[in-house]
């Protein structure tokens, strides 16, 4: 299964996201590498969030990973949800039609 990991980011991130930004990528890098963070990326025009994607049995992996952010508990991320989505086309999907 693949869930989406939604950021909304405070106004200021843009500003204050160098303090913390080589602890949230070092943060990054075992779910990289164990897989279960499959694709990631902030958004732009405005820089207001960010969208995760992980793999997993449940949408605990991609909670658990917010919950421990180094942005989430520095309070660059505001709120932050969990979707599950159903991959229907593409090497990964549930569901190929």
């Amino acid at each position: 299964m693949h869930y989406i990991l939604y950021y909304d980011y405070i106004p200021e991130y843009m500003e204050r996201r160098g303090e913390f930004r080589d602890q949230h990528f070092a943060y990054l890098n075992p779910f990289l590498e164990s897989g279960s963070l499959f694709l990631a990326g902030a958004l732009t025009e405005p820089a207001d969030g960010a969208v995760l994607v992980f793999r997993g049995d449940s949408p605990e992996v991609a909670e658990d990973f917010a919950k421990a952010d180094p942005y989430v508990l520095n309070g660059l991320v505001v709120s932050w949800r969990v979707r599950q989505w159903t991959t229907v086309i593409g090497k990964d999907a549930e569901h190929p039609i």
